[in-house]
């Protein structure tokens, strides 16, 4: 074979530094592109991040420092790379148009600020004391050896955040000095100490040491104590079936007595140290909002969760006076910021077009709450939309939008659909609601079955199996109908 040249043309969409953060921009979470954009400002001096209200600003100040202008939803065209499509961020010029900033908001800045309290301080909000720290107080308040003391520490260390000691106890003696030289009878008379610290029960080793050390601080005449104490020791599976007669007659005690032991053992608690738990509340800010206005829906962006970024007009002002490789460097700097602001307007202007298609899309849900919520997929609403399906996914994940019924993902919008009758479909979370009316309608001596639900869901004229039922209230955390029978 001789060796040839030959000559093949072809056309290939490869992706621009520009657009690759373009679509970086656009997956990011509000926290997360707030980061990114201080650590861009950072080393851009043509970038300025304020947190600022420009109304306070002076004439000088608000002219160096605009917000993001407000975008309106133009129409986004996108372009398939290789399996992804992405929107097309802009199609001007980076060295042409104006050195504006962009403004996302019209609003001012003034609810960044805290209000200060009516006594001048700035409000303090105080930070909650943790299970360790608790009980380390009381500890320190306790007459105990400095050798018990030491084991005690080590002990209240090793708690879960529910009160119990998970570890055994060779690896607890292992963690204590290894000068100290404790017992594994020490070790056990120290966490009996521990057991009656407040919260009573922390430093068990199981629910049975828990809820007996508990009932154990009771005034012995209490009613029903000694039968209580009976019951955890011995027959802690018969109470979590609710069985009070065969309970009663396996301790041979009056039925009666035994539902008030039952009454007494369930005032206690099983997780002691869950009560001071500081798991911190993840708060979510809402991207967007959607309100009825004259009978329709209209969405917006939320301001506040714009980003405040603009072009340091003094920077600007110096590159014509600029010579050499100062120059050349600062025009980059000014190309590069000019394309991340043309991107946070690309970006928000994806964010408001598909909001704005899933609330039109699920305006039902939002008017009569979720049993209306239809079925939705991401490629029905980039058709509507006229992008691709991974850019829908972009733009809804870690995306909230705050309704009159909640404060919702964008990606709670979408769900498979089910067939019913009359040859439609009805969405997965509308099915998940019907169920769990249901549920909560029934009559608790009577729970209904998967079964039973799958057939009365057949007669609202939906078709679904029963293992389509079990599965929904399973990812719903609903008990089984025996489960909820005893509980109730």
């Amino acid at each position: 074979m001789k060796p040839g040249l030959q000559f093949r043309l072809n056309q290939q969409l490869t992706l621009t530094p520009q657009l690759q953060q373009a679509i970086r921009l656009l997956q990011l979470s509000q926290l997360e592109l707030e980061a990114e954009l201080r650590q861009i400002a950072e080393s851009n001096p043509l970038l300025e991040f304020s947190d600022d209200n420009p109304d306070e600003l002076d004439g000088e100040e608000r002219e160096a420092m605009e917000p993001l202008p407000t975008s309106s939803a133009s129409s986004t065209s996108s372009d398939t790379v290789d399996d992804a499509e992405a929107p097309e961020w802009g199609d001007a010029d980076v060295d042409g148009g104006s050195d504006d900033p962009i403004d996302f908001s019209a609003s001012s800045g003034s609810s960044r600020n805290s209000n200060p309290d009516e006594d001048g301080f700035e409000p303090q909000s105080a930070v909650a004391e943790t299970l360790q720290e608790h009980l380390l107080w009381q500890l320190n308040l306790t007459h105990m050896s400095a050798r018990d003391r030491t084991i005690a520490a080590v002990l209240i260390d090793a708690l879960n955040p529910d009160g119990y000691l998970t570890e055994s106890m060779e690896s607890l003696i292992a963690a204590l000095p290894a000068d100290l030289r404790a017992t594994t009878a020490e070790v056990e008379y120290v966490r009996h100490m521990l057991q009656r610290f407040d919260p009573t029960g922390v430093a068990s080793v199981d629910l049975r040491d828990c809820l007996t050390v508990q009932l154990q601080q009771f005034a012995p005449d209490t009613p029903q104590r000694e039968l209580a104490l009976r019951i955890v020791d011995t027959e802690l599976e018969l109470l979590a079936r609710n069985d009070i007669t065969r309970l009663a007659r396996k301790l041979r005690a009056n039925e009666d007595d035994t539902a008030a032991a039952a009454v007494l053992i369930r005032s206690l608690d099983p997780r002691p140290g869950a009560a001071l738990d500081v798991t911190p509340v993840e708060y979510v800010a809402p991207d967007v909002y959607a309100r009825k206005d004259v009978g329709r829906w209209r969405v917006s962006l939320n301001p506040d969760c714009q980003p405040r970024l603009g072009l340091n007009q003094h920077y600007c002002g110096l590159i014509a006076q600029a010579r050499g490789t100062d120059a050349s460097w600062m025009r980059g700097q000014l190309q590069e910021a000019r394309w991340l602001i043309k991107s946070l307007e690309s970006r928000a202007e994806t964010l408001l077009k598909v909001a704005e298609a899933i609330v039109r899309r699920q305006s039902a849900f939002l008017d009569y709450g979720p049993e209306a919520m239809h079925p939705l997929v991401l490629r029905e609403v980039a058709e509507e939309v006229g992008m691709h399906e991974s850019t829908i996914s972009r733009v809804t994940t870690r995306k909230y939008i705050h309704t009159p019924r909640g404060t919702f993902e964008l990606k709670h919008f979408f769900s498979s659909g089910v067939s019913t009758e009359d040859g439609g479909s009805a969405s997965a979370t509308a099915i998940q609601a019907m169920l769990r009316k249901l549920v909560d309608a029934e009559d608790p001596r009577k729970p209904l079955s998967d079964q039973a639900i799958a057939e009365e869901l057949h007669r609202k004229g939906i078709q679904v199996a029963r293992r389509t039922v079990a599965k929904y209230r399973e990812a719903m955390r609903i008990p089984s109908s025996s489960e909820r029978q005893r509980a109730g």
